[in-house]
This record gives structure tokens, C-alpha cells and sequence, in this order.
């Protein structure tokens, strides 16, 4: 058996006699080591947020050219909320708001690029010719 730094003591009263009687007194530092508390640290960990893509430049495009109904402001909306949620270290939350605001995203370009597909469709071949 290896030999140890700080020997443990026994439960036994006889033990603690013979060695309170026969054996030298003990180091101070192992006294006080036995009366201290050993203090613990905590150290919290939090989930990494960066891989949480919160389409902030998307949604601002959307928002400035492409509004379609509103759309790009909601698609805004919820990108703000990811970039909160992000620095509140809620990461549950995070990823939800950016599934909503990736489908807001998407919805509102392809609305918009639907429309203005039409609108030069309907400029190339005007409805007054049929």
C-alpha cells in the first residue's frame, strides 16, 4: 500500500487514546488542515450561441426592399429576438426564433421575387394585346 500525505483517522476511541498517549503530536498545518472546509468552485458552462445563425443581415434586406405584407419586418422582428435570446444564454429559444425567422425570411424572398417575376412578365407581354 502506498504511503499517503495526510493519514486518515480511525472511528475508534481506542486508536485516538493509544495515539493521543504514545504517538508525537501531530503538524500544525495537519490540524488545521483537518478543521478547514475545502472550498469548491463553481465554474458554469454555457452552451456555445455562435453556432445559432440569427439571418440579421437577411431579415434587413428584407425589410428595406423586399417587404412583401409585411414579411420582412417580422422576419426582423425575430431575428432581434434571437440575437436577445443568444445573450441571455437561452439556446432552446435561440434556435426556435431563428427557425421562425428563416421561414419568414424565405416566405417573404420568394414572394417578392414572385412579384416582380410578374410584374416584368406582365411589362414584356401586356394584358391589352389578348
Amino acid at each position: 500500500m502506498a504511503p499517503t500525505l495526510f493519514p486518515m483517522e480511525s472511528k475508534s476511541s481506542k486508536t485516538d487514546s493509544v495515539r493521543a498517549a504514545g504517538a508525537p503530536p501531530a503538524c500544525k498545518h495537519l490540524a488545521e488542515k483537518k478543521t478547514m472546509t475545502n472550498p469548491t468552485t463553481v465554474i458554469e458552462v454555457y452552451p456555445d450561441t455562435t453556432e445559432v445563425n440569427d439571418y440579421y443581415l437577411w431579415s434587413i434586406f428584407n425589410f428595406v426592399y423586399l417587404n412583401f405584407c409585411c414579411l420582412g419586418f417580422i422576419a426582423l422582428a425575430y431575428s432581434l429576438k434571437v440575437r436577445d435570446k443568444k445573450l441571455l444564454n437561452d439556446l432552446n429559444g435561440a434556435v426556435e426564433d431563428a427557425k421562425t425567422a428563416r421561414l419568414f425570411n424565405i416566405t417573404s424572398s420568394a414572394l417578392a421575387a414572385s412579384c416582380i417575376i410578374l410584374v416584368f412578365i406582365f411589362l414584356r407581354y401586356p394584358l391589352t394585346d389578348y
